[in-house]
């Protein structure tokens, strides 16, 4: 099956969609949440648990793939899927964020980047056409094109950025040989409206299958991205999903879906379970605290994933405390099942109807925490 995006409801009262996006390895549910396994492995789990959580697509990381353990010896297993286990969707990044993370050990010019491992300090080199090839080489479903991720409040930095990110989009159209790969581009911009609509404008010209969302969550504000989220709706094509990269608190997965996205990726879920923190209704709880100790109730009542049907906050507390690894597993579990599922509820009330009732209704019970930072 080849790659394609069938919306089917859009709401009334917000810009929500839902749809759904066919891949030759599954049809992927629109709004999604895509669990991020950075180095193909979703930190604590098993292909099995992603199945048993409903999880539709996975995402994992070209830059770090690269690294190691290097995308030939995966090409060698037959890809990603192979080589991971998991049947299901997956999307690569392009590597571009991490690149421009690596801040003094990285030098852009027009052809591409040339830039020093994190791990051990050796010089490498990213082109368009290079990051194209490793990508086909990994094999995802869903593959993204190598965009400058510039900081989001330099206006003539990000004018240069932008403009060199859609002459790398073009390479990375006239690069792609594989035709079971869809290829994303990336909308840049920072937080600059009439950069962002001149980027989508400009995309949307050349067009790519579905569009991600760059250079959002890296500094700026909620209130700035959701205005960029503004401008971009009704620029970008109806008919193609849209990705917001690198974004995905729960509250973030209401504001966003009611701007129009379609796709969301966020390390925050496995990240914060390993600190012993998980997201209930009302909010993220720290397992550690004291106040646990002889809890006997689940992390939330009614919670139907494997880690509040099993065990106590007692339990997992003392797992924590006594640095045991089924502690990140199970929180891991449980803060996967919640962003999942309340996605999936999301979905459910776009298709309904009753979206912004439920979007007011969620957002009135739940207390979000200071402003997140992407990151992998």
């Amino acid at each position: 099956m080849s790659f394609s995006f069938e919306l089917q409801t859009e709401d009334t009262q917000s810009a929500a969609r839902a749809g759904v996006i066919h891949t030759p390895h599954g049809d992927i549910p629109t709004p999604v949440f895509a669990p991020v396994g950075t180095q193909a492995t979703v930190k604590t789990l098993t292909p099995t648990d992603l199945h048993d959580l409903q999880a539709t697509l996975i995402l994992s990381n070209t830059y770090h793939l690269y690294l190691r353990p290097g995308a030939d010896l995966v090409a060698d297993f037959g890809g990603l899927h192979q080589f991971m286990q998991w049947d299901g969707p997956i999307l690569t990044d392009s590597g571009g964020f991490q690149v421009f993370s690596l801040k003094g050990l990285r030098k852009v010019d027009e052809e591409g980047v040339t830039f020093q491992s994190h791990l051990d300090g050796s010089k490498h080199r990213f082109t368009p056409e290079g990051v194209i090839a490793i990508q086909e080489k990994l094999g995802a479903d869903i593959i993204m094109a190598f965009d400058e991720c510039p900081p989001p409040d330099d206006y003539d930095y990000n004018v240069q950025a932008l403009n060199r990110t859609h002459r790398w989009a073009e390479r990375c159209q006239a690069a792609q040989s594989r035709p079971d790969q869809a290829l994303y581009g990336i909308v840049q911009g920072g937080i600059f409206a009439d950069l962002r609509a001149q980027s989508a404008e400009f995309l949307s010209q050349l067009d790519f299958p579905g569009y991600g969302i760059g250079g959002l969550s890296v500094g700026e504000t909620k209130a700035q991205m959701h205005e960029m989220l503004e401008v971009l709706h009704p620029i970008l094509p109806r008919h193609k999903p849209r990705y917001l990269m690198g974004v995905g608190s729960p509250e973030d997965l209401f504001e966003c879906v009611a701007r129009g996205v379609d796709q969301f990726d966020c390390v925050l879920p496995t990240r914060i379970a390993r600190n012993g923190a998980v997201f209930t209704r009302h909010g993220r709880v720290s397992l550690r605290n004291a106040r646990f100790k002889a809890d006997h109730a689940p992390i939330e009542a009614g919670c139907q994933c494997y880690t509040c049907r099993t065990f106590s906050r007692a339990y997992l507390r003392h797992l924590l405390i006594a640095k045991e690894i089924l502690a990140l597993r199970l929180t891991t579990l449980h803060n996967l099942h919640f962003m999942l599922e309340t996605m999936r509820q999301i979905r459910h009330a776009i298709v309904e109807g009753s979206f912004t009732t439920f979007k007011q209704e969620f957002l009135n019970d739940y207390q979000p925490v200071t402003e997140e930072r992407r990151g992998k």
